[in-house]
């Protein structure tokens, strides 16, 4: 019997949100449209491509603690693929800092105070008590793996866990500084009739944030796939002229951020949007 979902399902009961991962560490994608990813989505997020799903199928968003869904017939199928199993650190109120290799971790041994730690195949995984950003690379051979993204089991580990200490929050807020896009130079039809065109209108275009940052506040669930179709729209209404200023796009991130978007995220959605619309 494989033990993969046995597991899984002891450490779901314990409250750690699991999904399964293949032998190269990628999440499955589970539901047909996002098999092998072939909605365009990336490993480490939920729905940063155009993904139709009604719920997070893949990625970090995916793992879950639900027995319900555990035992469903597409999880039931991707766990008897499943080579190892991945959780979301974030959703259990952990965060991960990965030490990628010796050298990394002869650092978190002379700043970081000890904690649960996690032999890997290249270095350990240092747990503590609390969640915050995931950012990768804080510093050479260290990720930060939290909220909005996935790490492996590799089993409890030893060691007392310990708090989240501020020499960790501050790697991960100095590393996740609002990115903002950067506003496309596009060539566009001239207006018809010689008229203004009209997204110059203040009413026209203030009306169109507006209802954006709404929809995106607005959203009591699938909040990624929100996020991105709300930016396709607005791009798809307004991006097709020097109308659309950064700092629109900035109301938008700020929304997506407040509901939870971390800055790379919201530029990927947006990034995504912009090139289904072939812009």
């Amino acid at each position: 019997m494989n033990s993969i979902p046995v597991t899984a399902l002891g450490l779901a009961e314990h409250g750690l949100p699991v999904l399964p991962l293949l032998a190269d560490k990628r999440p499955f994608g589970l539901c047909r449209a996002c098999e092998g990813l072939a909605c365009g989505g990336r490993p480490n997020m939920a729905t940063p491509g155009p993904c139709a799903c009604p719920w997070p199928c893949h990625g970090w968003a995916a793992a879950t603690t639900d027995p319900t869904v555990l035992a469903s017939p597409q999880w039931t199928a991707a766990w008897r693929r499943a080579r190892t199993i991945g959780y979301h650190p974030g959703g259990a109120g952990v965060t991960v800092v990965d030490l990628d290799n010796p050298t990394a971790v002869a650092w978190a041994h002379t700043n970081l105070p000890h904690t649960t730690t996690v032999s890997t195949t290249r270095g350990e995984h240092w747990i503590y008590r609390g969640a915050v950003r995931s950012v990768n690379a804080v510093r050479t051979g260290i990720d930060i793996k939290s909220s909005m993204s996935y790490a492996r089991w590799l089993g409890p580990g030893t060691g007392t866990l310990a708090e989240l200490p501020d020499v960790v929050r501050a790697l991960a807020e100095r590393k996740s500084a609002p990115v903002w896009p950067t506003p496309r130079a596009m060539t566009v039809p001239a207006p018809t009739e010689g008229g203004d065109c009209r997204h110059r209108s203040p009413a026209f275009l203030e009306r169109g944030i507006a209802m954006a940052e709404q929809r995106i506040t607005e959203a009591a669930s699938a909040v990624h796939a929100t996020v991105y179709r709300t930016f396709l729209a607005v791009l798809s209404a307004h991006g097709r002229c020097d109308c659309l200023t950064e700092a629109h796009m900035t109301r938008l991130f700020i929304a997506a951020q407040a509901k939870g978007e971390s800055p790379r995220h919201c530029e990927v959605a947006w990034s995504n949007a912009a090139t289904a619309l072939g812009m």
